[in-house]
């Protein structure tokens, strides 16, 4: 299993940042991801996760309305859409799935909304 998340950066408050997790190793279409954030000094939090279809979502309070998940089947891609971004979204953002009570990590992409 592989994961490989990209497309953090620095970006001000209110601005937009679009992740990516590209999948292998797996069948990624039979499989529910997630993406979680760890911010500086603090415990890794469930942001969002989507069923293997695409068909369900669901968000932690702190980021309704303002992130979306979704997924391409096609690509082995999972993606996170992220619009007004807060200085509290500031953190390292991971891509995650979980295969027989066993959890898989990508390395992380670090997100930093700043002025």
């Amino acid at each position: 299993v592989q994961l490989v998340e990209s497309g953090g950066g620095l970006v001000q408050p209110g601005g937009s940042l679009k992740l990516s997790c590209a999948a292998s190793g797996f069948t990624f279409s039979s499989y529910a991801m997630r993406w979680y954030r760890q911010a500086p000094g603090k415990e890794r939090q469930l942001v969002t996760g989507i069923t293997s279809t695409g068909g369900t979502t669901n968000y932690a309070d702190s980021v309704k309305g303002r992130f979306t998940i979704s997924r391409d089947n096609a690509k082995n891609t999972v993606y996170l859409q992220m619009n007004s971004l807060k200085p509290e979204d500031t953190a390292v953002y991971y891509c995650n799935v979980r295969r027989y009570n066993v959890d898989y990590w990508g390395q992380g992409t670090a997100v930093t909304i700043s002025s």
